[in-house]
């Protein structure tokens, strides 16, 4: 096969967190220039530290060691692909992207977040994104997934940066990897 160029892997998303009914799953999100692989990593927290993530942007527990860009360059695309547990969704299928800002709702058990927050008087906002694709020619889905840093990320800015700074620019980072392989028409913020 001469005509065929291999896949570039352009750039990884170091975590997403996916909002499911019984759990919400973590995913890396590799980017590649033909499509995005949504790599679904181990179990690392239970359900309600991940919902806690979900709800206040940040990594409450900060052990996980992100994986690189060169960690991935072991597996193969086919590898990647063929794993059910990923989630694979060509670009040319993407019909709309949206990052959003999700007001926070806190609970009765949010008491040591919302005393947090009035300490550092800071506002924790979280960004989601909005997926909209082609997964056959009848059928159209969507897939959410919160943009929430690791504490390998986050920890180290947060010694000269707020909070809302770090969550800001880890879901712009985000933002400006698929802007780089999707139409512009297709993407808001």
């Amino acid at each position: 096969m001469a005509g065929v160029r291999p896949e570039s892997r352009l750039a990884l998303i170091h975590r997403v967190i996916v909002p499911d009914e019984e759990y919400p799953k973590e995913y890396a999100v590799l980017v590649t220039d033909c499509r995005s692989v949504f790599i679904r990593q181990e179990k690392t927290r239970r359900n309600f530290w991940l919902r806690r993530e979900m709800s206040c942007g940040t990594a409450l527990i900060t052990d996980v060691v992100p994986k690189t860009l060169e960690d991935y360059e072991n597996f193969g695309m086919e590898s990647l692909t063929a794993d059910s547990a990923n989630i694979i969704v060509p670009h040319e299928a993407v019909i709309s992207l949206a990052m959003k800002r999700e007001k926070w709702k806190p609970r009765k058990y949010d008491f040591f977040v919302r005393l947090t927050m009035r300490m550092q008087k800071e506002e924790f906002q979280v960004y989601d994104f909005e997926m909209n694709y082609q997964q056959s020619p009848s059928f159209e889905t969507m897939i959410k997934f919160y943009a929430v840093p690791l504490g390998a990320y986050f920890k180290p800015r947060r010694q000269i940066q707020t909070r809302e700074t770090i969550l800001r620019e880890y879901a712009r980072e985000a933002l400006e990897t698929f802007q780089k392989v999707l139409p512009a028409k297709l993407i808001s913020s």
